[in-house]
């Protein structure tokens, strides 16, 4: 009996395969649309699950589809969150997992970074997020978030001449 996403056979699957090759980019996007590591962790497995079992033929989904899933199962966890924040009266003292990986001495900065980051507005912090970390073309980011090609690259244009005004003092 099989478990998880473990195959009794050798050889990975193509989708096993496929899987290893995207999850740090899918992470990484998870993380940007939670608001911990273990959010983002549960929405790329949930979102993982339910692009794996749409796939009826065993082929490997199509990419802006599963950023596209990532983003939903995000918006649905954070408005459960919401809701039992509310009805609890508890207010998360959690801080976002940090974006860039740097050492003790680079700590400053890109707390800066990150916080420029997530001061951009959300439709060009998602824009830019899935074209330099999911790697997707504009295309395929106009189909993960349901608008045209031609507006997903002007937002990623206008989000980078907005990162790059706000970071301009930050790395001088």
């Amino acid at each position: 009996m099989k478990s998880g996403w473990q195959n009794e056979t050798a050889e990975p699957t193509d989708w096993e395969q496929w899987l290893v090759a995207q999850v740090p980019a899918l992470l990484l996007f998870a993380r940007q649309q939670t608001r911990c590591e273990a959010d983002a962790q549960d929405v790329l497995q949930e979102a993982a699950v339910e692009c794996w079992a749409r796939q009826r033929n065993g082929q490997v989904p199509p990419l802006p589809f599963v950023f596209a899933t990532i983003r939903r199962r995000a918006l649905d966890l954070a408005r459960s969150n919401d809701r039992r924040a509310h009805r609890e009266f508890a207010v998360s003292a959690d801080s976002p997992q940090s974006w860039f990986d740097s050492s003790v001495e680079e700590r400053e900065r890109s707390r800066l970074l990150q916080e420029a980051m997530t001061s951009l507005p959300e439709t060009y912090r998602d824009v830019i997020t899935l074209k330099i970390w999911g790697g997707l073309t504009f295309e395929q980011i106009a189909e993960t978030l349901a608008v045209p090609a031609n507006t997903a690259a002007s937002r990623y244009r206008y989000g980078l001449e907005q990162l790059r005004r706000m970071t301009k003092e930050i790395l001088a």
